[in-house]
């Protein structure tokens, strides 16, 4: 049996499509609010998870793919994958604070490369706000690239950057 204090390298994560019978609706909210929280000071505007309740995050999984990684201490990350006409859209990556620098998001993305694969989309595309850079560079040795800028409704400036990733063309 594996110590719930052990090192998370000990405790690899499954990550998965969530179920249909998925329930841990506040948990997910729960993770999706610490992972973002260092970034309350510093992006504008605000996050759209700050308008976000477990009542529109089972509406949101309803319309997109909930992906979530899982140990035995519970929910350790997660994305929402959209299928959109070219891409994979994806949005809401999260990883917990103790969990990060382990590969989740590496695993997560894994998981929407393959929605993407069954879906027949040649891209993965997700967004992030100009002024976290981590970001970028976290983004960019998963393989994506910026292909964009966007400015939020009522801004002048840019406000987040659109990056994207090619996936390797299966043989038929």
């Amino acid at each position: 049996m594996i110590e719930s204090d052990a090192p998370l390298s000990t405790r690899l994560p499954s990550v998965c499509v969530a179920p249909a019978e998925f329930a841990d609706w506040a948990a997910l909210l729960a993770l999706l609010r610490e992972s973002f929280a260092y970034m309350e000071a510093r992006i504008d505007p605000p996050s759209s998870l700050q308008k976000m309740g477990v009542a529109e995050l089972r509406a949101k999984a309803r319309d997109e793919s909930l992906i979530i990684a899982r140990n035995d201490a519970g929910l350790v990350g997660c994305a929402f994958a959209e299928v959109k006409a070219d891409c994979v859209y994806v949005g809401k990556l999260a990883v917990a604070e103790r969990a990060r620098g382990c590969g989740i998001a590496r695993k997560i993305m894994r998981v929407a490369e393959s929605l993407a694969g069954e879906n027949g989309r040649q891209f993965l595309e997700l967004r992030t706000r100009v002024e976290l850079i981590e970001n970028h560079r976290a983004f960019a040795a998963l393989g994506f690239e910026k292909v964009a800028e966007t400015a939020h409704p009522g801004y002048l400036r840019p406000t987040s950057i659109t990056m994207r990733k090619r996936l390797a063309v299966r043989a038929a």
